[in-house]
């Protein structure tokens, strides 16, 4: 197969309709899904698909399925996305995985390999992530990858005021 990014012991493709029953694991866990304030239904994880299917036409990238390399794993998705901050455009780094699969790295892993992609293919200048101010294991990712908090931000989701840091790291000149 054909991966469009490759890490240590991750590889990454889009996803496909036919990954619904592996998304819906993940979509539908309300632990997971803490972020959004709500499990997915059926109908939305099929939305969900669509919706970056319709992302990958448009940008040519979104969340990536994450496969393990040593078992063919599917442990969830990460992405490089186009996230819209008070009307404007930027590359973010995103993830959502199983929650058999936190604790082992992988989240950071991907996430890394990700924002490598969008600087080197997608000629990123800077890359944001959106998180939770709860979320500590998020922001200590975004810390680990040198990302710094350069806002604040109010995501407006199924009428919930959701407010969000954004974390953020500009391209290093090498």
């Amino acid at each position: 197969m054909n991966w469009i990014i490759e890490s240590k012991r991750l590889n990454f493709r889009k996803i496909s309709k036919s990954d619904f029953n592996s998304l819906r694991t993940i979509l539908q866990d309300s632990e997971v899904m803490y972020a959004w304030e709500h499990a997915f239904t059926d109908e939305e994880v099929n939305e969900w698909i669509n919706k970056n299917l319709i992302r990958y036409a448009n940008e040519g990238y979104s969340y990536f399925a994450v496969i393990v390399k040593s078992t063919n794993d599917f442990i969830g998705v990460i992405g490089p996305l186009i996230e819209d901050i008070n009307g404007t455009q930027h590359i973010g780094i995103a993830y959502i995985l199983n929650k058999r699969y936190w604790g082992k790295g992988y989240a950071l892993e991907g996430a890394e390999a990700c924002m490598n992609y969008a600087f080197s293919k997608l000629n990123a200048d800077k890359v944001i992530a959106q998180i939770r101010p709860n979320n500590l294991p998020s922001r200590r990712i975004a810390e680990k990858l040198n990302m710094k908090i350069e806002s604040e931000y109010v995501k407006h989701y199924n009428n919930i005021d959701m407010p969000h840091l954004i974390y953020s790291r500009t391209k290093i000149s090498v």
